[in-house]
């Protein structure tokens, strides 16, 4: 079994490696994740009861559900924060062969230095044996991924709440992960900025190619940004549901709306979700 610790960092770069184009390496090291027989109780609470799954690189999985479903718990086993009681959690390379992925978690807070500058922030995302040419480098193009270059020496303070997460993303992004753990990132935004802060994960996920798992309880953001659809329900598997759209996908899309209505039949546990 594969467990992995939320600030387990890979080898700083070699001297002459600045000059690597960003560009060889993104999806290189996307990992497949699967579960098998995955339990997690808390004393007698048995919050995870037998998960099996199988998410392939590259793919976009969202996990919904109602709150105590084992969301949260499910996102953390994956990120290595807390062990299963029962069961395998395996990552794998393309070959199919057993890996240490390289992942990262995004919060619904952005837990920034308040500190540090926002290029320092996302240098966290680094380690501390990076070299500082290769660290600059990297900060800046992240930093214009979420569209944030302009911003790189202001303070956690001088920022909105959404820059400040779009910070957060940049930390999670910078070191290049192989699989980025989405827990509930947007839900303190307003509305509009939620809806830009979606566009953008969607953005750089098809541009990086790392797997994605989103913990959320919006349904709408989980039909809208996800390839896949898992419902937890008293700690088990209630439906898995493909979204069988191209990306990127417009809001108000009716073929989505119908989806979502699945979706929330399963949650609530009425016979349009069975």
């Amino acid at each position: 079994m594969t467990v992995i610790a939320q600030e387990r960092f890979h080898g700083a770069a070699d001297e002459t490696d600045h000059e690597i184009e960003r560009t060889q390496t993104v999806g290189a090291g996307a990992a497949a994740i699967t579960l098998k027989g995955l339990e997690k109780s808390f004393g007698g609470n048995r919050v995870l009861r037998g998960i099996n799954l199988h998410i392939p690189a590259r793919q976009f999985v969202a996990v919904i559900g109602k709150s105590g479903c084992g969301k949260s718990t499910l996102l953390r086993i994956l990120m290595g924060l807390d062990a299963p009681t029962a069961g395998e959690l395996h990552f794998e390379d393309t070959d199919g062969g057993d890996t240490e992925a390289n992942a990262r978690i995004v919060f619904q807070e952005p837990r920034l230095l308040p500190w540090l500058s926002v290029a320092d922030n996302v240098v966290v995302g680094l380690g501390d044996k990076v070299n500082r040419d290769v660290a600059a480098k990297e900060v800046e193009a992240v930093l214009s991924d979420v569209q944030l270059a302009e911003k790189a020496g202001d303070w956690p303070a001088q920022l909105s709440g959404g820059q400040r997460q779009r910070v957060a993303l940049a930390r999670a992004l910078v070191s290049k992960p192989g699989v980025l753990a989405l827990d509930e990132p947007m839900g303190a935004l307003d509305a509009l900025t939620r809806i830009s802060m979606q566009e953008l994960v969607n953005r750089v996920w098809r541009e990086l190619g790392f797997t994605a798992v989103l913990v959320t309880h919006d349904v709408s953001e989980a039909v809208h940004l996800a390839d896949r659809v898992i419902v937890l329900d008293e700690g088990r598997v209630s439906l898995d549901l493909a979204i069988p759209y191209p990306h990127p996908r417009r809001h108000g899309n009716p073929d989505l709306a119908e989806l979502e209505g699945r979706l929330l039949a399963a949650i609530l546990g009425t016979d349009g979700g069975r």
